[in-house]
């Protein structure tokens, strides 16, 4: 937040996405945190992802976590961007967190015992998906990243609500019931999913690909994900409206 609110400059990595003094600072402060808290877990995050492959080879248990998620909003100034924690267990995230430093707001899950929301200092919340869609869904998009899927995907969806939001907040929408449904038709890697992907599994909801299977980790050659949805309503195909769509 000491870099938020100063005239910070952003640079660009390998793969021409922007990069700030706070994605390292957040960097370096978890990672040393989370080798302090469980030394037995490898810590895999967003700035040493060349480390990645080395760091969970045979490891059924370690940290995933994306230092600055959504930086594009964080250079913005317009508050949706947040730190993603998550502890993955034989490919499933078993933990989350999802902390929005401009916004105050915290979620967190974990398996067996719930979801929540803590505003600052508050009592921590349960959340839950609603469980039923509205009859015209409510969709969450991404603020700063759409496609040609994503569009072709909605118009077969029919009439809905759309709302644009950065960063993993996104899925904390559905988390909480305020959303219905979150598409996602573009590249993402595996640190900006995990954390938040287990609050909306634990509040009752699921996150699948296009083949409706649940998003796994550290299960293939690529730190990329498939397209997926995020969803609250289980009894609805909604992996319906996205066939022939591939990614």
């Amino acid at each position: 937040m000491v870099v938020y609110g100063s005239e910070f400059r952003v640079g660009v990595k390998d793969d021409q996405s922007p990069l700030t003094g706070a994605d390292l600072a957040s960097h370096d402060y978890l990672m040393g945190a989370l080798e302090l808290l469980n030394p037995q877990y490898p810590v895999v995050s967003e700035e040493c992802a060349v480390d990645a492959d080395e760091a969970t080879e045979s490891r059924e248990t370690y940290w995933l976590i994306d230092p600055l998620d959504g930086t594009q909003e964080f250079i913005r100034r317009n508050g949706e961007f947040t730190v993603n924690i998550a502890l993955i267990h034989r490919h499933r995230p078993v933990l989350g967190v999802v902390y929005a430093p401009a916004l105050g707001v915290t979620y967190f899950a974990s398996e067996g015992c719930g979801a929540f929301r803590q505003e600052g200092e508050a009592e921590p919340t349960p959340i839950h998906v609603t469980a039923t869609a509205t009859e015209t869904p409510r969709v969450v998009a991404s603020r700063s990243h759409g496609s040609t899927e994503l569009e072709l995907y909605l118009a077969r969806l029919g009439k809905h609500e759309r709302v644009a939001v950065g960063s993993s907040l996104k899925f904390c929408l559905v988390a909480e019931g305020r959303a219905d449904i979150y598409p996602r038709m573009g590249p993402t890697s595996e640190w900006d999913t995990a954390a938040a992907q287990c609050v909306v599994e634990q509040a009752g909801g699921a996150v699948v690909d296009l083949d409706g299977l649940p998003l796994r980790y550290n299960a293939g050659p690529s730190i990329l994900n498939p397209f997926f949805l995020a969803f609250g309503d289980k009894s609805r195909d909604w992996t319906r409206y996205a066939r022939g769509i591939v990614g």
